[in-house]
């Protein structure tokens, strides 16, 4: 095994330590800042964030029903719940839940929310499977090393490029696999007053898996390096004004909170994020591709 490997081995084992069975569901070592309290905060127009300090949640709201993206960890779903109602919004009026993947630092969460709530949940084919059976398939790049997660009742499938409505908000599903099979971007249009932003939540794409998988050659994931192609050739071709991101670092959401919070009212919004995000993502595909192409 060369060094690269190594290399990349380590890493993945510093991020994903070996799992342990609690309550009969796998609890899996994980980043403080992962169940780190975040106090609430306005992103833009009614665009909130209300996860942990390193997990996200958005809140997108309207005066006849909210949408909620993302459930964080399970220990989380009351924390975000809680920062909902510090916003001055009611839990009860988040009508929609949607994921960005399954894994279980970001769809733990959603069983409590929906419970919660009492909001209907919606998903790819592939991320409504892992939702309703709260285990992830062979197909996922990291399955045997992911945790499990709290089955998700009532998912309803979506269509890629399909459009869900609340009131008068419209969340649109963009199919951006790679990472897991059904990861799942969600473009919006948030106002404040008579500025529009076309915000988009866009997926995990680092080709992050366990140590067998390949995603060069893969016999359960076969479409892996095409759903990453389309995933990159979507975000470079979007409309993108503001770009989140399931974990906030990946797209250095708290440097622009600090930079707008300074007084930049500009800072939150980047031009050219998006693109940038795919370019990490190529390069990362790149390398990983490599790689297995030198153990071969």
């Amino acid at each position: 095994m060369n060094r690269a490997l190594l290399a990349a081995v380590a890493a993945f084992v510093a991020v994903f330590p070996a799992p342990a069975v609690r309550g009969g569901l796998v609890a899996q070592a994980q980043p403080p800042e992962w169940t780190q309290d975040q106090p609430p905060l306005r992103i833009f127009g009614n665009t909130y964030y209300v996860g942990t300090r390193g997990l996200t949640a958005i809140l997108i709201t309207s005066d006849n029903g909210h949408v909620l993206i993302d459930g964080a960890l399970p220990e989380s779903a009351d924390m975000i719940a809680d920062h909902v109602r510090k916003l001055g919004f009611r839990i009860d009026d988040v009508e929609l839940i949607v994921n960005s993947h399954v894994h279980f630092d970001h769809a733990g969460g959603i069983a409590a929310l929906q419970r919660l709530s009492g909001a209907r949940v919606a998903a790819s084919p592939s991320s409504a499977a892992v939702l309703k059976s709260g285990q992830s398939g062979p197909d996922d790049p990291q399955y045997g090393v992911v945790s499990a997660i709290e089955r998700v009742a009532n998912v309803r499938v979506i269509a890629d490029g399909e459009v869900l409505r609340v009131g008068s908000l419209a969340v649109q599903g963009h199919f951006t696999g790679g990472h897991t099979p059904g990861g799942t971007s969600w473009t919006w249009r948030s106002c404040d007053g008579s500025e529009c932003l076309d915000i988009v939540y866009a997926d995990s794409m680092t080709a992050v898996s366990a140590a067998a998988f390949k995603f060069s050659s893969s016999p359960t994931y076969r479409r892996a390096v095409a759903d990453f192609e389309k995933s990159i050739a979507f975000l470079r071709k979007t409309r993108c004004d503001l770009l989140l991101t399931p974990h906030p670092d990946a797209s250095g959401l708290w440097g622009r909170v600090a930079k707008r919070d300074a007084g930049d009212r500009n800072a939150i919004a980047e031009r050219g994020h998006c693109a940038r995000y795919a370019d990490r993502a190529e390069a990362g595909l790149k390398t990983r591709l490599a790689r297995e192409k030198e153990i071969r």
